[in-house]
This record gives C-alpha cells, structure tokens and sequence, in this order.
C-alpha cells in the first residue's frame, strides 16, 4: 500500500496583503460580560450562535435575544448588549450589502416598514450552517478580503433566498430609515470630495447650516473630523491592504502622488514608501 502524502503548507491568510479583519468577527463573551453602548460606525448583522444575549438600542429595546436568532443594527444607531450566560457571536459589519439578487435587495429597502415591535429573526438551516462554516475559517485565520467578499455575497443569498419579503423589510427597515439622514450621506460621500464646501454643496446644503448641523452629529468641527477620517483610512490602506499608493492616493482624491506623499509626511512623518516597508519588516519578525 501506498502511503498517502499529504500538503505540509499552511497558507498563512494573515500575513497577506489582502488579509482583512472586523469585517465578519467572532466573539465570545462570559456571563455577565457588559458591552456599553456605542455608537454602530457601520451595519452591523449580529448572529447569536451560542446562549442569551440581552440588548439595548432604539429598534430592540431591552430585547433578549436566544441561540440561533440575529438582529441588524443601522449605522449611525447605538447599541448596548450584555450577555446572560455565556455566548458566541458572530458580527457581520458591511456599508453596502454584497447582494446577489440586486432586485430583491432594492425592493426590500423601498417596502421596508418599521414594525410597531422589532424581534429578532430565527436562523434557517442553510444561516446556521453557513456560520459554522465561518467560525471555522476565522479560527483557522482565514481572514483573506477577496474570499470574505465572496461569503457576504453569500450571506445575502441566503438571506434573500431564505426569507420571505416581509422579514426582509424588517430586517432592513433600519438601514432604509437611515439612509436619508444626515450621517449616512456624511459616510458615504466624505472620501469623494476635498472640501467641506465640496460635501455641503453634494448634499444640498448651505455652507453655514451644514456645518452647524455637522458639528451637533458628530461634536467636531467638520473639517477635523473628515481630516481625522482621511488619516485613519490611508493607514489602515498602507498598512493592511494590497491596494498600491497609486490607487490609494486616487481613493483618497489626492490630484498626485506628489500630493499624497506630501500629506502622509505631514500627518505620520513618513513617506507612503516608507509606512509600506514598515509594514514589510513588521512581517518579517
């Protein structure tokens, strides 16, 4: 008999530059372990895989939520949970849904009706199985973007598969709420312009009133604030993503490269080049 040879080579998803994380998470909290309220910085889908989870936000006040149930939480929403046995969780964080079926998807959104009560949404076999699924590659750091991408695409033709229409219109009455606000088009439309003039006159604003009412959302000055983003956003680029400085600097509305750098020496004291080699060296160690 033949011994059976098998791959010893472990592809190590975590030192690649399309290696990714918080996108789909998961977590496990003891009992009584308390998670304060915060502001959701993008939608959150939380499946409760394991035990009872209590949460506290304007859709599902002081909801219990059991194994095998999920919820959606809009951006921009606040939410507070604490867990009343041990449990596990996954969180599924996205801007725009990866849909399939962009029809379903649209329709759902535009039928989309806040209930008079919100509840959580029980897990179909082919969720259930499809999370397990998950939890496996993210203990084994499988955490590669263009194979995530490929599972929320999958996670939403599960849900528009799955579910009837009207859970869709519950599930996705928050996002739909939320989308003619002011801090979804904030979120969505502040890495296309340069200015804060540029955003206020996108959005249909005077100059005066939309600082004004930017400051109240977010409690800083418009311009610190989109600044404080734009910093953030390149880093985490540089650092851990495969995007090359040339399409980082166009993601960021840069007019050249030349500028780019120039804004990367000023805020982090190093060049582009510089900050990706850091990185480099970083996975050598």
């Amino acid at each position: 008999m033949t011994d059976q040879v098998s791959c010893k080579i472990k592809t190590h998803c975590d030192e690649c530059p399309k290696s990714c994380e918080n996108v789909i998470t998961l977590l496990s909290w003891t009992k009584g372990q308390h998670v304060p309220a915060n502001k959701c910085e993008q939608n959150y889908m939380i499946f409760l895989t394991k035990g009872t989870l209590l949460v506290n936000s304007k859709e599902y006040a002081g909801t219990t939520i059991y194994e095998n149930h999920f919820i959606l939480q809009a951006i921009g929403s606040k939410i507070e949970m604490l867990a009343m046995t041990d449990v596990e969780v996954i969180i599924y964080r996205f801007n725009e849904p990866h849909y399939i079926c962009e029809t379903r998807y649209k329709k759902a959104i535009e039928n989309a009706e806040a209930p008079l009560i919100y509840s959580p949404l029980k897990m179909v076999p082919a969720l259930t199985q499809y999370l397990e699924g998950m939890k496996l590659y993210i203990a084994d750091q499988m955490i590669c973007k263009d194979f995530f991408d490929i599972k929320q695409k999958e996670l939403n033709f599960i849900l528009n598969c799955y579910y009837s229409l009207q859970d869709l219109y519950t599930l996705y009455a928050p996002i739909s709420a939320y989308t003619n606000s002011l801090h979804y088009f904030v979120m969505q439309n502040y890495n296309k312009v340069k200015t804060v003039e540029e955003l206020a006159h996108l959005g249909g604003y005077s100059i005066t009133t939309f600082r004004r009412m930017f400051k109240n959302l977010f409690n800083e000055p418009a311009y610190e604030w989109i600044l404080r983003q734009k910093r953030n956003g390149i880093m985490e680029d540089l650092l851990q993503t495969g995007l090359t400085i040339s399409e980082i600097s166009s993601k960021y509305g840069f007019d050249s490269l030349p500028h780019f750098s120039n804004f990367c020496k000023t805020c982090f004291g190093s060049s582009p080049r510089t900050i990706r080699k850091q990185r480099q060296e970083i996975k050598k160690i």
